[in-house]
């Protein structure tokens, strides 16, 4: 039985619903439109996270098979003019179900910056409400290529924390997490659930089988990680499979890898530290440090940095780890790495006029899971 805001977050890659001349499907359109339709039936509320601007663009720009173009900004433009191509398709398609598809184009900036994310959320929220189906994708046309999700897996776990979805349903094109790549071992089985994301299981995932997409199964796990430090349920399955978006929201077993949410959530922003931006470099700190941040909570102050590692500049992600290496934080400095290596282990008295005395704030530290 269905809540009265239950809300699933269904996220389709380029993969799914491409053909195998990277073109835009319809048909394969329609089918997810179907299986939307049919959650909407069943009393839930539904957000669609699609990519394929890009494949939408290119046969309209006379850029398809072998003369897709490889640089960025060409890709970008060409998902500028796909991007109404490919809403226009779902508009359609939902529509045959007396659906409305309303767009949102989303930037990583609308999760790290708490002005945006509450705008986001209060949009996605209305049109919910409103009885919308929105449809979301990365900008893709105006990203940044140095502040940018790069796949929409990602994006699709940060929007489910932001509606407060119960389920995550990750559509690809094999049954879900296997035991090793069906193409190489005949003997590969279906992984059904999850408790806790590991490095074994995370060996098991390799790399994308498909040159259309930009996700791939290590990517979709990284997804579930966040959607399940955040409460959220996940399933990733077979795009092709009947029943499938239905049936993973209703447990049916065997319908793909069920991730478990865990019961202690991180708040969107802390979600995003810890598994959605790169990290530029490390910062190494002493014993006491390591247990004064996890054991209080607090800010990290230059006398307890010991050694740093990498070039960044301030507001860059970094890696905390303790004197063994071990990586137990991370957060985001307030001092590019020159400045912090050449006060690194001073006490705030001693800091130069001006510099911060915080090196990583309490509010943009996470310590990792």
């Amino acid at each position: 039985m269905t809540g009265r805001h239950d809300t699933v977050v269904v996220k389709i890659g380029t993969s799914s619903i491409t053909d195998d001349q990277g073109v835009i499907d319809r048909a394969s359109v329609g089918r997810l439109c179907d299986g939307v339709a049919a959650l909407r039936i069943s009393g839930r509320r539904v957000v669609v996270v699609t990519s394929g601007a890009i494949a939408a663009g290119l046969p309209e720009l006379g850029l398809g098979g072998a003369y897709r173009p490889k640089d960025a900004v060409t890709l970008q433009a060409v998902s500028a003019v796909g991007q109404g191509g490919l809403i226009r398709t779902y508009r359609e398609e939902l529509g045959r179900h007396d659906l409305i598809a309303g767009q949102v184009l989303l930037a990583p900036l609308d999760f790290f910056v708490r002005a945006q994310y509450l705008h986001a959320r209060g949009t996605l929220t209305r049109l919910l409400d409103l009885g919308v189906v929105p449809v979301v994708n990365e900008n893709d046309a105006i990203a940044d290529d140095e502040i940018r999700f790069g796949d929409n897996d990602r994006i699709a776990a940060l929007v489910a924390h932001l509606v407060e979805a119960s389920t995550l349903v990750l559509l690809t094109d094999t049954p879900g997490l296997l035991t090793a790549d069906p193409r190489l071992d005949a003997g590969a089985s279906l992984i059904e659930e999850i408790v806790e994301i590991d490095q074994e299981l995370e060996g098991f995932a390799g790399l994308s089988a498909s040159a259309r997409g930009s996700g791939g199964m290590a990517s979709k796990l990284a997804a579930a990680k966040i959607a399940s430090w955040s409460g959220v349920r996940t399933v990733i399955a077979d795009a092709g499979r009947d029943g499938v978006m239905v049936d993973a929201c209703d447990g049916r077993a065997g319908v793909g890898t069920v991730v478990r949410p865990r019961e202690a959530n991180l708040g969107a922003r802390r979600l995003w530290i810890a598994f959605a931006v790169g990290s530029s470099g490390q910062v190494t700190v002493d014993a006491g440090a390591r247990r004064a941040l996890e054991e209080r909570r607090v800010s990290l102050l230059p006398a307890g940095v010991v050694a740093v590692d990498g070039t960044y500049d301030a507001g860059a992600a970094v890696e905390v780890c303790d004197p063994s290496g071990s990586v137990f934080a991370k957060g985001i400095v307030r001092h590019d790495s020159a400045m912090l290596r050449a006060n690194a282990g001073r006490q705030t008295g001693d800091l130069p006029d001006g510099m911060a005395h915080e090196a990583i704030h309490a509010d943009d530290l996470v310590v990792l899971p």
